[in-house]
């Protein structure tokens, strides 16, 4: 049958899509009304949606369903995310049961290793954490550390230059490594040889 005077058809509802209310993602075209997520009916734009094959999903429940699982793997920062998605209609426990832990204790020093196994600071060689750390030269730094090796100066990406693994400021780098002579490295005159 001809499609007279229609546009595409919704992806949701299959009804005619016109130029003025489409909405086009993944190759299909959506009512503005109709571009929501699938699971919590959630309304979408460009930033928030997830595409996979025919359905739209908002971020979070694209993740429900389709993303990593396990520990580790929580929706927000720090958290074990125990949501089975069920309420929304998301049937997350596909596949196979894991298997049971093994009754044998696990080794605690192969455990601490793993806890302990985290950046050092060139300047002071402590531990740098994610909370504290500023990367700069291609090193993990402390915020307190993260200061010119001469002056002492806080350091930042805009006045920052590095050495042989050490942290300048570009005044403190200019004048210690840079060229020598008029003009360069604060000189304003060229010293006499006897």
């Amino acid at each position: 049958m001809p499609n007279w005077g229609g546009g595409a058809k919704c992806g949701a509802c299959e009804k005619t899509v016109y130029h003025a209310e489409e909405i086009q993602c993944n190759g299909r075209s959506f009512h503005k009304s109709c571009f929501l997520c699938m699971a919590c009916r959630k309304a979408l734009d460009s930033t928030t949606v997830a595409a996979h094959e025919s359905e739209i999903y908002c971020k979070t429940c694209y993740g429900r369903k389709y993303g990593p699982k396990g520990v580790g793997f929580g929706q927000g920062a720090g958290c074990l995310s125990t949501d089975t998605g069920d309420h929304l209609g998301l049937n997350l426990q596909q596949g196979s049961p894991k298997p049971a832990r093994p009754s044998t204790p696990t080794n605690a020093s192969k455990f601490a290793k793993k806890m302990v196994d985290v950046d050092k600071c060139p300047r002071c060689g402590k531990s740098v954490y994610a909370a504290e750390k500023i990367m700069g030269g291609g090193k993990p730094w402390h915020k307190t550390c993260f200061r010119c090796a001469i002056c002492g100066k806080s350091l930042e990406s805009t006045n920052i230059t590095d050495k042989d693994g050490e942290l300048y400021c570009k005044v403190c780098y200019a004048k210690n490594f840079g060229p020598k002579g008029i003009g360069f490295g604060g000189l304003t005159q060229v010293e006499k040889k006897e």
